[in-house]
């Protein structure tokens, strides 16, 4: 190699180890584990992430907050367990993974896809963002395994088990009381193949919507440390999202990291706030004249952003306060080493001071005022994640050299 290729190489190796947790301006590098895009996403002008957009998190949104990664979300809600459902799941998730693929090739001198750790890194380091992607409902595999294959070929890199209501893997942590479903299921024999091919692909596994039994099962055979991609701490609000002491310290105990949600209900139980929400949402699907409500649909009719204008007036939203105290839980209990962030933005997240990704930067100094240094920032903000990541990386290519 000559000196001038050495000099190059070292200058890299050098750029990459200088971006790993902070910017060149002493700014930590902010990764976003969860954020929801609509179906139309990239298809329509509105949804046009580019530009000025009504979503919480848009390129000129992230580049304003310095919110440098974001997981882009392939969510499909649950159905029918039936071919028919299967087949529908797998053509909506298809169009999640084509709107992304229009956001990279339309703007890759702005974004980029990450496919591993070394690429959010390289990306920060050159200036651009990165785009990753996470599965939300292992539902839109279709009950194929071969599937978890091709989502990983179109660049998934953790993949959530389950939504609201049971699934062929495993049991929610929100189970459909009209099907008669229960929590206590826990793992069922496909979802444990899917768990065993997705540590052997090198995949990130996500228990965030997960009953408990369900992620005890998930720690007990997962060969990697695992995820919870957008979770909060069931001891300070009690709801059936969040994970209780104990699953904490359990996934800490294996090696993995809780990423905190700035989801309201989860920061800040307000049932007087949840109703009011839901009689807006059946009002304006009313004025519509659909059946029921359609968050795709509804959630971007004037007829509803000044409804829940009114509603944030009267029923204030949790606070960054709030969130935090639920970040600042998760490392007492799990250990600095084990806790993340992520705001559900587009999928229901905000929270007053971190309402979109323009605000980022208002969670670091958060955690500035409550004494955390910069290292800690930059471990809570991406360090912790980006190890998982990789260790789930490691796994994999540990079992394919096994496999040779």
């Amino acid at each position: 190699m000559s000196a001038r290729a050495t000099i190059a190489v070292l200058t890299t190796l050098l750029a990459s180890a200088c971006a790993m947790h902070h910017a060149r301006d002493g700014r930590p590098l902010a990764l976003d584990t969860h954020v929801d895009i609509p179906f139309a996403y990239m298809a329509e002008p509105r949804f046009d992430a580019g530009g000025d957009t009504p979503l919480k998190v848009d390129l000129g949104k992230m580049e304003r907050g310095g919110l440098d990664a974001a997981f882009l979300v392939v969510f499909v809600e649950q159905g029918p367990l039936d071919a028919q459902g299967y087949a529908h799941a797998v053509a909506q998730a298809e169009r999640k993974y084509a709107a992304i693929d229009r956001l990279l090739q339309r703007y890759p001198g702005r974004i980029r896809l990450a496919r591993t750790p070394q690429d959010i890194r390289a990306n920060r380091a050159h200036g651009r963002l990165s785009a990753a992607i996470g599965v939300e409902n292992a539902y839109s595999l279709g009950h194929d395994l071969a599937r978890l294959d091709a989502a990983w070929a179109r660049g998934a890199r953790y993949l959530g088990l389950v939504h609201v209501g049971n699934n062929d893997l495993c049991s929610s942590s929100l189970p459909d009381a009209e099907r008669h479903e229960t929590n206590e299921r826990g793992i069922t024999d496909f979802g444990r193949a899917v768990v065993a091919r997705a540590n052997a692909l090198g995949m990130m596994v996500d228990v965030s919507h997960a009953s408990d039994a369900c992620v005890r099962d998930v720690l007990a055979i997962s060969a990697a440390p695992i995820i919870a991609s957008h979770s909060s701490a069931r001891a300070l609000v009690d709801h059936a999202r969040n994970l209780p002491d104990d699953l904490l310290r359990a996934i800490a105990a294996r090696g993995g990291v809780i990423q905190a949600v700035a989801y309201r209900e989860f920061v800040k139980r307000d049932p007087a706030r949840e109703a009011a929400e839901k009689a807006l949402q059946k009002a304006v699907a009313v004025q519509a004249g659909d059946a029921e409500y359609d968050s795709e649909k509804h959630d971007y009719l004037p007829a509803y952003v000044e409804g829940m204008r009114r509603i944030d007036a009267q029923f204030p939203l949790a606070t960054l306060d709030m969130y935090l105290d639920h970040v600042q839980h998760i490392a007492r209990v799990a250990g600095i080493d084990h806790v993340g962030i992520a705001s559900d933005f587009d999928g229901g997240g905000g929270v007053d001071g971190w309402l979109d990704a323009s605000q980022t930067r208002n969670v670091t100094e958060g955690l500035r005022r409550r004494g955390y240094d910069e290292d800690a920032i930059g471990m809570i903000w991406s360090g912790n994640l980006l190890r998982v990541w990789q260790a789930a990386i490691d796994a994999g290519a540990k079992h394919q050299e096994a496999g040779r």
